[in-house]
């Protein structure tokens, strides 16, 4: 099979197209012939093997596995011994070890049944977005109807499933973006939209309940200085690969030492992909709530356009590989 490899640590430039054995699915596992899979900032930390700790996981001076992806929407081939709850030629959505591929093997527990409401390449958009966006909304922030929420890089992959999922909750939404995401991100739910080119969020009187912050862009101190003092600050996103491992840390170990002085809540998010949660996100789709929102589809043989593309952190929505 045609798939994405990269032997060693870098830049895009070292990922190559390659043909591989096609993979057999574990007893646990589905074989997923893939039609689409999405990019993240996940995909080039393990391609830059940045943060510099990761590679303790993923392999000190070179990958450990050369297969790149993890966002995939595709139609089942096989099925291993122990999964019972798909069969073959279901079309599912989920994570899959190495999606930039034509074939990829995923776990059973990280799929769900793909909506027929949306294409291959919109299903491909929600798994690790849209999961960061509702456990961190959900199950950290904890946000309850008629709640104040501002949403800091709310066009971005998981801020554009953050505006709908907040909405789906009863929550009045505030999105920070760019001058040219103003109308967009109205579109898609926000209440009131925010300019950082001409305002600034962290100089203004008002205050929220929660405060999810999608771009790493501002101190501390001005974040909590937006929150109410019984507020919830929820950060997930680092900047680009120009962030050092140093500053990256560093703010890691503020953030913690200062959680422990004021009287905001500061939890830690790490979005975990379970078949549950991915059978929310089909409902809100199915229901007309969320709709992924899908910046540009490139072909599998451009992948390291569509990782560059990623890597600036001036995506509105998602970018997709069509695959099949």
């Amino acid at each position: 099979m045609q798939a994405v490899v990269y032997r060693r640590y870098g830049s895009p430039d070292v990922l190559e197209f390659q043909e591989i054995p096609k993979p057999t699915p574990a007893e646990g596992e589905v074989l997923i012939r893939v039609h689409a899979a999405s990019v993240n900032p996940y995909d080039w930390h393990f391609l830059r093997g940045t943060p510099s700790f990761i590679r303790l996981f993923t392999g000190m001076s070179r990958p450990k596995s050369p297969r790149l992806g993890a966002d995939v929407a595709g139609t089942i081939e096989a099925v291993g011994a122990k999964v019972a709850q798909f069969m073959i030629g279901d079309e599912v959505f989920g994570t899959a070890k190495g999606s930039f591929a034509e074939y990829a093997c995923a776990v059973a527990s990280q799929l769900a049944v793909k909506p027929q409401e949306i294409s291959f390449e919109q299903a491909a958009c929600l798994p690790i977005a849209g999961i960061t966006a509702l456990q961190g909304l959900r199950d950290k922030g904890e946000v309850q109807t008629g709640q104040t929420i501002l949403i800091n890089g709310a066009a971005g992959g998981v801020g554009t499933f953050a505006v709908q999922i907040a909405k789906s909750l009863g929550v009045r939404v505030t999105g920070v973006c760019s001058t040219r995401n103003i109308d967009f991100l109205r579109s898609i739910g926000a209440d009131e939209v925010i300019d950082y080119t001409r305002e600034d969020f962290a100089r203004s009187t008002k205050l929220y309940d929660l405060l999810f912050d999608l771009v790493g862009n501002r101190s501390l101190a001005d974040y909590l200085r937006a929150l109410h003092p019984r507020g919830t600050y929820i950060s997930c996103g680092g900047g680009g690969p120009e962030n050092s491992t140093w500053n990256l840390l560093s703010g890691v170990l503020a953030n913690a030492i200062r959680s422990r002085f004021v009287s905001q809540k500061m939890p830690g998010l790490f979005a975990k992909v379970n078949s549950g949660d991915l059978a929310t996100l089909a409902a809100l789709v199915q229901a007309g709530k969320v709709v992924p929102v899908v910046n540009r589809t490139y072909a599998l043989r451009e992948i390291a356009e569509a990782v560059r593309q990623v890597e600036s952190g001036h995506v509105r929505g998602k970018v997709v590989i069509t695959i099949a």
